[in-house]
C-alpha cells in the first residue's frame, strides 16, 4: 500500500510518537514510498506520522540525488548549537510558510534501516530538517514554533484546511 500525505488538522500529526521497535522488510519498504512521495510532493523531509506511521522515523534528502536520501529513525537530537531564524514549509500544511527559530547546528543520534546506531552531525538547511522532521515526531508543527504575527497571516488558509478537513470527515464512511 503506497502511503498518503495526512494534511492539518488530522489528529496524528499531534501525536507523540513511540520509538520504532522492529527493523524489517516492511519498514524499509515504507521508507522507500515514503522518499517517493516526498520527491513527488516537492519536499526535502517527511515523517512518519505525516503518512499516518505513527513510529518514529523521517526520511529526508536536500539535493534531490537518490544517493543523498537518508532514513532516520529513533532520532534524538543531543548537542544544539546556535540560532538562526528561516522561513519554513511542510508538506502537511499546504501554503503556509512562516518564519522558525531553529539551532544552526546539531547533533543526532539515530539508527538506520539495518538498526546500526550512528551520531551525525548537521548545520544550516540540514540541521533545520532535522529538527523539523523531530517535531513532527513529537507531536510539534512549525505552527508552534512561529510567532503570533506569522500565525494571524496563515489564518484563513488554516481555517480552509479545517473547513476541508470537516467536510472530508462528513463524507467519508465510519
Amino acid at each position: 500500500m503506497k502511503p498518503s500525505l495526512v494534511i492539518y488538522p488530522d489528529t496524528r500529526l499531534r501525536k507523540v510518537c513511540p520509538p520504532v521497535k522492529r527493523f524489517d522488510a516492511s519498514l524499509r519498504e515504507l521508507a522507500e514510498e515514503m522518499l517517493k512521495l516526498m520527491v513527488v510532493k516537492r519536499g526535502i523531509g517527511l515523517a512518519g506520522p505525516q503518512v499516518g506511521f505513527m513510529h518514529r522515523m523521517f526520511v529526508c534528502n536536500l539535493t534531490g540525488n537518490p544517493e543523498d536520501s537518508m532514513v532516520i529513525i529513533n532520532p534524538e537530537l543531543v548537542d544544539m548549537v546556535g540560532a538562526e531564524e528561516g522561513e519554513e514549509g511542510c508538506l502537511s500544511l499546504p501554503t503556509v510558510n512562516v518564519p522558525v527559530r531553529r539551532a544552526e547546528k546539531c547533533i543526532m543520534r539515530a539508527f538506520d534501516l539495518e538498526g546500526t546506531m550512528h551520531e551525525m552531525s548537521g548545520e544550516g538547511l540540514l540541521a533545520r530538517v532535522w529538527q523539523h522532521e523531530t517535531d513532527h515526531l513529537d507531536g510539534r508543527l512549525i505552527l508552534d514554533r512561529t510567532n503570533d504575527t506569522a500565525k494571524l497571516s496563515v489564518r484563513r488558509t488554516l481555517k480552509d484546511l479545517e473547513s476541508k478537513h470537516r467536510s472530508k470527515k462528513a463524507v467519508s464512511p465510519t
